[in-house]
C-alpha cells in the first residue's frame, strides 16, 4: 500500500459512515434536473459543517454551488452531480421492479453515489491538507441537471472552472474503467412556427401553415442527414403540433431538436445548417420561425496523461470488494437483464477485458477487475454528458465503477435498485478512496499538474463556450 493510499484510507475509514449516509439521504429524496432543492442544500450543509466556504447559488442555478477549502495552488476540483431520473422510482436492494413513489423519480443513473463519492473525496483530500499542513486548495463543484439541462455548459461559460487546475469525477456503471473514449457533443433547440390560422375549407387560401413549416423543415433535414459527418446524430420531437382540429389552418407548431456529433465544432456546423433549412421552410410556407437555443455541450476530451495518474490510483487503492449477498442480488438482477442487453454487455466486457477475463466476470455478474488502461484514446461513448464541457476548460479524468450487475444499462431500474444497495455502498467506498488518492499525489507531485496542462493546451488550447453570454438555462418554475 502507498503511503498516499494509507493516508486517504486512514481518514476515509474514520468518515465513510457519514458519507454512507449521505448517498443514503439523496437516494431516498431523488430529485430531477435543476429543482434538486433538497439534495443541493443537504451537500452544502454537509461541505459548509467541513470547513468549505459555499457560493450559492451560480449561473443563475438555486441548486448549482461552488465550495472551497484551503489556499494556495495546486487547485483540485471535484465534480458533483446529484439529479434524478423521472419514472424511475424503484425500492432497493431487490431484483423484482417495485416502485417507491407511483410515477416517482429514481436514481437509475447512480448521481447518489456519484455526487457523494466525488464531495466525499473533497472531504477527505480537505482533512489530509489540514494534517499534513499543505499549500494547496479543493473545490467542489455542484452541477444540476447533467441528466436534461447540461449545466455544466453555463458554469463554464460564466467561468468558474477558469481557476481550477484539474477535475477529477466518476460514474456509477456496471465495469472499472477510465474513460478514455470520447462521447457525441450536443446542441439542444427548438423551432418555433408562426402563422396565420383559417377556416380549412371555407377560407384555406388565407391561411399560412406553421404545421407545414414543421414538415418542410424535416424534409430538408432527412435530405441533410446524407452530407454530415458519420458520427452526427439528429434527433426531433414535435412539442406542438398546431392543435387537433384538421379543418383549422395551423398557426402554431413546434419542433424540438437534439442535434449531436464527435466533435462540438461539427455539431455547430450542422446546427447552422439547420438553422437555414428552417429559415427557407418558414419561408416556403409563408411563416416566421422563431429559433431557440436551450443550451450545447462539448463532446469528451479525457486528459490521457492525467487519466493514468487515475488509473494506477484505482489499482493502488482497490476496486469495490463486494461479498457473498452482493453477488446473489448481483446474479438475481443480472437475470432480469433481456438477452438483447445481456448480448452487449458480452461483446463490451471481451472490448475491455479480453476473452478470458469478461467470461469470468459475467458469471460472477459484477465486476471487480479493473480493465487495462495503455495511455490512448478509447472507443467513443454514444452518449453525450456536460463533462464533455468541463474537459474542455480544464484537464479532466473520469472513471466508471462497478455499482450494478455486468451490462445494467444506466437509466433502468436495476441500476436504481443496486445503486441503494450494499452493492453501491461497496463502490462510493472504491470511488472516495481511488479519487482521493489521485488527488493527494497531485499535491504531493507538481509534475502531474504541469504534465497535464501541457497536455491540454496541445489537444484543448482556448476554448470558446458553444452558447450566448445572455443565454440563460430554463427556469423550471415556468418550464417543465
Amino acid at each position: 500500500m502507498s503511503k498516499y493510499v494509507d493516508n486517504v484510507k486512514k481518514v476515509l475509514d474514520d468518515n465513510f459512515d457519514k458519507f454512507s449516509d449521505l448517498a443514503d439521504f439523496i437516494w431516498e429524496h431523488p430529485e430531477v434536473g435543476l429543482i434538486e432543492y433538497d439534495s443541493s442544500k443537504k451537500l452544502m450543509e454537509f461541505l459548509k459543517s467541513e470547513g468549505f466556504e459555499i457560493e450559492n447559488p451560480i449561473s443563475g442555478m438555486e441548486t448549482a454551488f461552488k465550495a472551497s477549502f484551503g489556499s494556495g495552488g495546486p487547485v483540485i476540483g471535484f465534480s458533483v452531480e446529484y439529479d434524478a431520473l423521472p419514472g424511475l422510482s424503484q425500492k432497493k436492494g431487490q431484483a423484482t421492479k417495485e416502485e417507491v413513489v407511483s410515477g416517482g423519480a429514481g436514481h437509475g443513473c447512480g448521481h447518489n453515489l456519484l455526487g457523494v463519492g466525488a464531495l466525499s473525496a473533497a472531504v477527505v483530500l480537505k482533512d489530509l491538507i489540514e494534517e499534513e499542513k499543505l499549500d494547496a486548495t479543493v473545490k467542489v463543484i455542484g452541477a444540476p441537471s447533467e441528466e436534461r439541462d447540461g449545466a455544466k455548459t453555463f458554469i463554464g461559460r460564466d467561468g468558474y472552472f477558469d481557476d481550477i487546475d484539474i477535475m477529477l469525477t466518476w460514474h456509477p456503471e456496471s465495469k472499472n474503467a477510465i474513460w478514455n473514449g470520447g462521447s457525441l457533443a450536443n446542441i439542444i433547440v427548438t423551432y418555433n412556427f408562426k402563422g396565420t390560422s383559417s377556416h380549412a375549407a371555407a377560407a384555406p387560401h388565407l391561411g399560412r401553415s406553421a404545421l407545414d413549416a414543421c414538415e418542410l423543415m424535416n424534409v430538408g433535414v432527412n435530405y441533410l442527414r446524407e452530407h454530415v459527418v458519420d458520427s452526427a446524430r439528429i434527433h426531433y420531437a414535435y412539442l406542438d403540433v398546431g392543435g387537433n382540429a384538421p379543418n383549422v389552418v395551423q398557426s402554431h407548431a413546434t419542433l424540438y431538436y437534439f442535434i449531436r456529433a464527435s466533435k462540438i465544432d461539427d455539431a455547430l456546423n450542422i446546427y447552422e445548417r439547420i438553422n437555414d433549412i428552417a429559415k427557407g421552410a418558414a419561408q416556403m410556407a409563408g411563416v416566421e420561425v422563431d429559433i431557440n437555443l436551450k443550451g450545447a455541450l462539448a463532446d469528451y476530451s479525457p486528459n490521457l496523461y492525467l487519466s493514468g495518474i487515475l488509473y494506477d490510483s484505482i489499482k493502488e487503492f482497490g476496486t469495490p470488494k463486494f461479498d457473498d449477498d452482493d453477488f446473489k442480488l448481483a446474479k438475481e438482477l443480472y437475470e432480469t437483464l433481456d438477452d438483447n442487453t445481456k448480448k452487449a454487455a458480452k461483446d463490451n466486457m471481451i472490448y475491455l477485458y479480453g476473452d478470458k477475463v469478461a467470461k469470468e466476470e459475467i458469471e460472477k455478474a459484477l465486476a471487480t477487475e479493473l480493465a487495462p488502461y495503455d495511455g490512448n484514446y478509447g472507443k467513443m461513448e454514444v452518449i453525450s454528458s456536460d463533462v464533455g464541457e468541463l474537459s474542455h476548460y480544464v484537464p479532466t479524468a473520469q472513471m466508471f465503477l462497478a455499482a450494478a450487475p455486468v451490462g445494467t444499462p444506466l437509466h433502468t431500474w436495476q441500476m436504481c435498485s443496486s445503486a441503494g444497495s450494499e452493492i453501491g455502498k461497496k463502490t462510493l467506498y472504491s470511488a472516495i478512496g481511488s479519487l482521493a488518492t489521485c488527488g493527494l499525489k497531485a499535491i504531493e507531485e507538481p509534475e502531474i499538474i504541469e504534465k497535464a496542462r501541457e497536455e491540454f493546451d496541445q489537444v484543448i488550447g482556448k476554448y470558446e463556450a458553444p452558447i450566448p453570454d445572455d443565454l440563460k438555462i430554463r427556469d423550471p418554475k415556468v418550464e417543465s
